[in-house]
C-alpha cells in the first residue's frame, strides 16, 4: 500500500528491520504479503459505519414504510453476509499467497510508488469491476453466485450485504489477476476490491427514490458516480431495467458500453424467476441446483456458460419425451 494512503487509512504497518526507513517498498521492489496489513479486513474497518447507516435508515422508515425493512429479509442478509465473509477471509488469504504472489512475481512489477498509481489501481480496478458485474449477469455459472444478491424482492443498505459464498467458485478472483500481472501488489488488489466494494454499500438504498426535489440532482450525478438512482435500476426486474448499470463507481462504464438507463419508472426489486424463502442455505445454492438440473436434464453443458435466460434447443425434446402426469 502506499504510504500516502497508509496514512490516511491508518492502516498500514510495515514488517522486518529498520532498513524500511532508509529503502521503503515500493510495488517494484516489496515481496508479496511484505506488510502485516490484511486488506480482507477493509469491509470488517467499515463495519461499524455500515451497521449504524443500517440502523438510521431503518429508524427513519420505521414509520414512514415499515415494509422497507422485512425482519425476516434483514436477518436472512445478515446470515448470508457472515457466510460470504467467512468463505472470503480464507479465500482471499488463499489468492493473496498463491496465485496473485506468483502472478505479482513472475509480471511486470513496473508500477512506481506515486500518489497516481494508488488512483490508478482504484480506476483499472473499477474497469475490471464493470466486466466481472456484467459477465456475473450474462454467464449463468457467475450468476449462479449472483443471484443470491438480487433474489431480494427488498432495496435497503442491508440487501449490501446479501452476498453468496460461492464467490470464489463463480471465479470473481480471476478479474483482479491482470493487476497483479501489472505490478500492483497483492495487498493493494485487495484493497482496492474492498474500496470499491465499501462505497457501492451506500448505493443500496430507496432514499430519494423518484422524488421530484432531488431529481436533478441525482440524475446529474449519475452520469459519473454510481448513485442510489442508478443502483436501483440495477436490482429491479422490470423489463426496461433488465441487465443495465453494471457500475461499481464510476457510470462512465455503463455508457462507453451501452448498458447505462436513467431511473425513470419505480423499480420493481428482485428476479424474474423469484425464489420465495429467507433461507440463506437455498438462496445460496438454488440457481446452482437449477443450472445443474437443466445440464443433466436436456445433457447439454452449454448451460453453464451461456446466458441465465437460454435454453437449448434440446429442451423441447425432452419436454415432448417426458410422460404426462
Amino acid at each position: 500500500m502506499p504510504p500516502f494512503a497508509a496514512r490516511v487509512l491508518g492502516v498500514y504497518l510495515p514488517v522486518g528491520d529498520d532498513t524500511h526507513h532508509n529503502n521503503p517498498m515500493t510495488p517494484a521492489n516489496a515481496a508479496p504479503g511484505a506488510s502485516s496489513f490484511d486488506p480482507g479486513l477493509i469491509l470488517l474497518a467499515f463495519a461499524p459505519v455500515f451497521l449504524l447507516t443500517i440502523g438510521a435508515e431503518a429508524w427513519y422508515w420505521r414509520k414512514r414504510d415499515p415494509s422497507v425493512y422485512s425482519f425476516k429479509d434483514t436477518v436472512s442478509n445478515a446470515c448470508l453476509a457472515l457466510m460470504h465473509q467467512a468463505s472470503d477471509a480464507f479465500f482471499l488469504w488463499l489468492m493473496i499467497k498463491t496465485v496473485y504472489a506468483w502472478t505479482y512475481s513472475h509480471g511486470l512489477r513496473a508500477v512506481p510508488e506515486t500518489w497516481w498509481s494508488f488512483v490508478l489501481l482504484l480506476l483499472l480496478q473499477d474497469f475490471l469491476y464493470y466486466f466481472f458485474h456484467r459477465a456475473s449477469h450474462r454467464v449463468r455459472w457467475m450468476w449462479a453466485s449472483h443471484v443470491t444478491h438480487h433474489s431480494s424482492e427488498g432495496m435497503n443498505f442491508s440487501t449490501a450485504f446479501r452476498q453468496s459464498l460461492t464467490y470464489p467458485i463463480s471465479g470473481m478472483w480471476l478479474f483482479w489477476i491482470p493487476l497483479a500481472w501489472i505490478g500492483f501488489t497483492p495487498d493493494w488488489v485487495i484493497l482496492a476490491v474492498g474500496l470499491n466494494l465499501a462505497f457501492q454499500f451506500f448505493v443500496h438504498t430507496r432514499l430519494g427514490a423518484l422524488d421530484s426535489r432531488y431529481a436533478g440532482f441525482w440524475r446529474w450525478l449519475g452520469q459519473y458516480l454510481n448513485t442510489p438512482s442508478v443502483h436501483r435500476v440495477h436490482h429491479a426486474k422490470n423489463p426496461q431495467y433488465i441487465d443495465r448499470n453494471y457500475a461499481g463507481v464510476l457510470t462512465i462504464w455503463d455508457r462507453m458500453f451501452g448498458s447505462f438507463v436513467p431511473e425513470e419508472d419505480a423499480p420493481i426489486f428482485g428476479i424474474t424467476r423469484q425464489v420465495h424463502t429467507h433461507n440463506p442455505i437455498t438462496l445460496t445454492f438454488h440457481e446452482w441446483r437449477d443450472m445443474w438440473a437443466d445440464v443433466f436434464r436436456d445433457r447439454d453443458i452449454r448451460y453453464l456458460w451461456k446466458p441465465p435466460e437460454w435454453r437449448s434447443p434440446r429442451a423441447a425434446v425432452t419436454a415432448e419425451a417426458m410422460p404426462l402426469t
